[in-house]
């Protein structure tokens, strides 16, 4: 019975990582694009013909570029990742930013 919820408790993992990194990032890439054409306003929205477009948000263009940021940072580190097991090193999080050590 014990291998059975060990098996259960892994496939919740993998299913947690995989909705965090298979469709949350690419949702916060949307997210941030959106942030974007509203930091923008004007014509990057989309309003009624005839109509003047709402008045840009500087706090969107800031928190786009930051959804970015941490998009890019997810992808860094994800080929830092398999770039270090290539190597035979692991990456480690026992400080606040991961560093690559080697495998025990």
């Amino acid at each position: 019975m014990h291998n059975l919820e060990f098996s259960l408790q892994a496939a919740w993992r993998v299913l947690l990582v995989g909705l965090l990194l298979g469709a949350g990032l690419p949702t916060l890439f949307a997210l941030g694009v959106r942030s974007l054409a509203w930091g923008a306003g004007g014509d990057a929205e989309v309003h009624e013909a005839g109509a003047t477009g709402p008045r840009a948000q500087p706090i969107g263009t800031v928190l786009g570029w930051l959804c970015f940021v941490v998009v890019l940072l997810g992808v860094a580190l994800g080929i830092t990742y398999i770039v270090a097991s290539g190597f035979g090193k692991a990456l480690s999080f026992e400080h606040i930013y991961p560093t690559i050590v080697t495998k025990k």
